[in-house]
């Protein structure tokens, strides 16, 4: 069976292993996904990501990052364009997500970018998700 949402589906999948504090989630590679783990590592909220190879495929590691006392570094994950209704940005009306303690990834022309990288090359583009 084909996934129609491979985005939804990691994010759901780092939602759930989140908050069962597992160490780290699995689940299979596309380059879409290794750039959102890419954001979200220099963002602070993973500590780490790698590729392997699997019997079929690639599949994508994700290590999660949490505090001295086993504090969640993710408190909330969110789709927010999904395939029966896209959501998009302009650059001159891009979303701030808690008044800017969280990020919002977007698809743009020039790649993958957070919020505050997208309002400083003036570009807009498709509203990915929500991390905070």
């Amino acid at each position: 069976m084909t996934m129609t949402d491979p985005v939804a589906d990691m994010l759901t999948r780092l939602r759930n292993a989140n908050s069962a504090y597992h160490d780290s989630v699995t689940m299979p590679y596309s380059k879409l996904k290794g750039h959102v783990a890419d954001i979200l590592k220099a963002e602070g909220y993973i500590s780490a990501w790698k590729v392997e190879d699997a019997e079929v495929g690639k599949k994508l590691t994700i290590d999660l990052k949490f505090g001295p006392e086993r504090q969640r570094s993710i408190a909330g994950i969110r789709r927010i364009s999904k395939p029966g209704l896209r959501v998009y940005a302009k650059s001159t009306n891009l979303p701030k997500v808690l008044g800017g303690l969280g990020i919002a990834i977007l698809s743009t022309s020039s790649g993958l970018l957070t919020d505050r990288q997208a309002e400083k090359k003036g570009v807009g583009g498709e509203v990915l998700a929500y991390v905070w």
